[in-house]
């Protein structure tokens, strides 16, 4: 009943300080041991709110008329007894409604920050030895039947020499057979003289004039290119104004983009005369471009062609009929005359051919009696011109 009252009394007193709502106060025990902590005397000196907590010394007093020796109290303040009343370590917190509140415990809030607190060690840090490096482990050794399986179904087969010439970049497929014809090529230490010899840049040794050949080649790249009006699609030292010379920036920076790998020699997937503009493809896969460009493939390609003077009925007729070239009869897919445009006074139409023939759609518009101001191809097969590519 006292320690009950005076808990309670400890409470109206502290009630009445100014406390922060996140704050909450404990006495500042510094202890090594548990027998060590002195038990703790609440005295209340008056009804007023004086709250006076002193801690006692925890040894027995010696009587005033026994001396006793220092040795004696350090081995008395060495092994105390602990008190025979458990000890009393007020905690003022505030509740929820913020209110102070006196309690025994220390708030979860205190356990919880005292848990997630991170030790430090005063220590003097060593030094690391420096540790030895180590060496890489070595890969994984394949099976002869995994390696055999890869082979025949994931690494590429051995291909032409010449092919593999023009697919390195040295030259083009006929350059680069001239060049073994001449014996300039050798495979394994060997001249070879035939072009048709299947050869492994990853396996054989291939020296062209001199100089060895990459053992990676190039990857295969695409470019849907927006021809302008004056370029030629041949590419040779002499052509000041080829279309693959607008890739000169991008074949400067293939080091710092692709290092370790030999630049790709580009060429055009057919061909568009000096005065036609649109979509024309490059690249350096020679088994795309020959699908592409073979008649067996009958790819459509739709042109954009604009006229000089009215069109009537009679030249749309002309049109669809076609033309003879060459000895062969060339009929368009489709004819389709244009709505005027607000800002093209010009009349223009849509002719959509397979045959690929050189200078087709000028033959077949000039033999219906039009003048054509220019010619601009769209689209070639399911590879359609970006209408936002300058």
């Amino acid at each position: 009943m006292a320690t009950a009252a005076a808990a309670a009394a400890a409470y109206m007193a502290f009630s009445s300080f100014h406390l922060s709502s996140s704050v909450f106060m404990r006495p500042s025990l510094s202890c090594r041991n548990l027998r060590t902590i002195p038990p703790i005397r609440c005295s209340i000196s008056s009804p007023s709110g004086e709250f006076n907590i002193s801690f006692g010394s925890g040894r027995k007093e010696a009587p005033k008329d026994k001396l006793v020796s220092e040795d004696a109290a350090k081995q008395d303040h060495s092994f105390q007894q602990p008190p025979s009343h458990p000890l009393f370590i007020p905690w003022i917190v505030r509740d929820e409604n913020g209110n102070l509140t006196l309690q025994m415990t220390p708030p979860a809030r205190f356990l919880h920050a005292m848990a997630d607190a991170k030790t430090t060690s005063t220590g003097v840090k060593k030094k690391k030895k420096p540790t030895k490096a180590v060496a890489p482990t070595p890969g994984p050794k394949h099976s002869k039947a995994a390696r055999r399986f890869y082979n025949e179904n994931f690494r590429d087969p051995p291909q032409r020499l010449s092919k593999v010439l023009a697919a390195a970049g040295v030259s083009s497929r006929r350059s680069s057979e001239e060049l073994i014809f001449e014996g300039r090529v050798t495979v394994n230490g060997s001249v070879c003289n035939t072009p048709q010899t299947r050869v492994d840049p990853a396996r054989d040794v291939i020296y062209v004039n001199g100089s060895r050949l990459a053992k990676k080649l190039p990857p295969k790249v695409y470019f849907a290119l927006n021809k302008p009006k004056g370029y030629i699609c041949s590419f040779g030292e002499k052509e000041s104004k080829s279309v693959i010379l607008l890739f000169d920036d991008f074949l400067k920076n293939w080091n710092k983009r692709n290092p370790g790998l030999p630049k790709p020699r580009l060429f055009t997937v057919g061909r568009l005369d000096v005065a036609t503009t649109g979509l024309i493809i490059v690249t350096n896969d020679g088994d795309f471009a020959q699908r592409l460009s073979h008649p067996s493939s009958k790819l459509s390609k739709e042109y954009i062609a604009t006229i000089d003077g009215s069109v009537n009925k009679r030249h749309l007729i002309a049109v669809t009929k076609g033309t003879v070239i060459e000895g062969i009869q060339c009929t368009p897919d489709s004819v389709e005359l244009l709505p005027q445009q607000p800002d093209m006074s010009r009349p223009r139409l849509r002719i959509v051919v397979h045959e690929g023939r050189n200078h087709e759609v000028r033959e077949i518009i000039k033999n219906a009696g039009l003048m054509l101001h220019s010619l601009k191809r769209v689209r070639i097969g399911g590879f359609r011109l970006p209408s936002d590519l300058g």
